[in-house]
């Protein structure tokens, strides 16, 4: 097998003599070329020329990868399309399968994080794709592919992974807590009271099995970080289906009982999304800010208002606006270094170089006095805990909640054969001192979590806390 390869390479043409870069401060968990000197594998010969390869690499502009300028995030670019593509053809099937696979090989940051060996997913997911049963079989194979490398980031769904969980839902929102679901809220009143579901409502079983057994059984299909951001992304993975109703084993007062509920279309619900304040003063000295709606142009007004406080509560279970750089320039007397990435070298693909420290703040010796509050949960991703990272550098902070998605960094998107779209987190994000964030989530001095007592009674009870805190 080694002749083959050393000749396949000699027809390839000659490989010059190049000059190293500079000295750069590689990352170097997710490299490993171990396998490029394995006698067992090849001939000594091979090993050599494998290693003057590696060596004089090609360390040019490259025709199918580039970086998003001012981030470093790998863009691939120039890709074939296949107009062609039909998805019993297997050929089409396994190019798919290796080109993904590829990508994260090498750009993938936090490869070495994922629970399973990359290589072993490769062997699993051969035979998945090569022998599917049917199409949305196939489907089911790229989603349980990307599932794999454990990222929020790293969605996946259409028509046939749709279908198979089931078009329709039950007209209430959940939560999982403590392997059962706990009823949170409505996507339409009307139809829940019409099938008799309540806040606080505990259901143990749907059509006879129990929440967790369904949660581990579809949880190879469930992206996320961790298992705080998998039970989020579970939202239609365990009432859906295909039938029009569902039985459900629930507990209410004390009381166990079961009933069938009806399914609807989700269009049918007309669910918009509840509108909220972006400020308010709780207690007259307590200032609250909701990250998700405030805006650019907000932040002198609300910061200048609240300047007197003596508290601030940053709500960052939501999705800000871009708003941290200018928010951080009223908490901190000075800059501060808040973060630092890592980002992949196309020169060295699979390498990983650090970036410098990112600050935030700025010379302000009138900044707040007062404490600031962070309150985050599974919801607090990407951009809300770089935010969080951010606003951690003000002088008396707190962060209380649960822990984050764990997905923090710049989006890849990619597009699979067949044109079928995904993502991934593309570049490395740590704290200055190289605590990573990824899967992990981001630090959390105070612990709370929801319970179902304050649930029923419709507390907001990270709120509460913080506010306790504050007093």
């Amino acid at each position: 097998m080694s002749l083959v390869y050393i000749e396949w390479i000699n027809t390839l043409g000659k490989v010059n003599n190049c000059n190293e870069k500079k000295e750069i401060e590689y990352f170097n968990k997710n490299f490993n070329l171990n396998w490029l000197e394995n006698p067992t594998l090849f001939t000594k010969e091979l090993i050599t020329k494998l290693k003057f390869i590696e060596k004089n690499r090609f360390q040019g502009n490259n025709h199918y990868v580039t970086s998003f300028k001012g981030v470093g995030n790998v863009k691939i670019q120039n890709e074939t399309k296949y107009p062609q593509f039909d998805w019993k053809n297997r050929q089409f099937r396994l190019l798919s399968l290796f080109k993904y696979w590829n990508v994260i090989e090498y750009f993938f940051p936090y490869k070495y994080q994922m629970d399973k060996n990359w290589d072993l997913v490769l062997r699993e997911s051969i035979l998945k794709f090569l022998n599917p049963i049917s199409e949305s079989d196939y489907h089911l194979a790229m989603l349980e592919l990307i599932v794999n490398i454990n990222d929020s980031h790293g969605y996946f769904n259409s028509y046939f992974t749709n279908s198979y969980f089931g078009k329709y839902w039950i007209p209430a929102k959940f939560q999982i807590l403590n392997e059962k679901v706990v009823i949170t809220g409505f996507y339409n009143e009307n139809l829940s009271k019409e099938n008799d579901l309540k806040i606080g409502d505990v259901i143990s079983k749907v059509d006879g099995k129990e929440i967790k057994s369904i949660f581990q059984g579809r949880s190879k299909y469930i992206s996320g970080s961790n298992t705080s951001i998998k039970s989020l992304n579970s939202y239609n993975k365990i009432f859906n289906g295909s039938s029009l109703s569902v039985k459900i084993e629930f507990e209410r007062d004390g009381e166990i009982k079961n009933k069938q509920i009806k399914r609807y279309p989700f269009y049918e619900f007309n669910y918009k999304k509840p509108i909220t304040e972006k400020w308010k003063l709780i207690d007259n000295n307590i200032g609250y800010i909701n990250m998700g709606e405030l805006e650019k142009e907000d932040v002198k007004m609300v910061m200048d208002s609240l300047s007197k406080t003596k508290a601030i509560i940053f709500d960052i279970r939501n999705y800000p606006k871009g708003t941290m750089y200018s928010i951080s320039e009223y908490l901190n007397e000075k800059p501060k270094d808040f973060a630092k990435f890592t980002i992949p070298d196309l020169s060295y693909p699979g390498k990983f170089k650090w970036t410098k420290s990112y600050r935030c703040g700025k010379e302000n010796p009138k900044a707040y006095k007062g404490k600031v509050i962070l309150l985050v949960n599974a919801v607090t991703q990407s951009h809300a805990e770089f935010t969080a990272m951010c606003l951690q550098t003000a002088k008396n902070v707190i962060t209380i909640g649960s822990q984050t998605s764990g997905a923090d960094g710049n989006v890849s998107r990619i597009e699979l054969v067949g044109g079928f779209k995904t993502m991934f987190t593309g570049i490395g994000v740590f704290y200055p001192n190289g605590t990573e964030t990824q899967r992990k989530g981001i630090i959390i001095d105070i612990k709370v979590n929801p319970t179902i007592d304050g649930i029923r009674q419709g507390r907001d009870e990270l709120l509460e806390k913080a506010v306790e805190i504050a007093k």
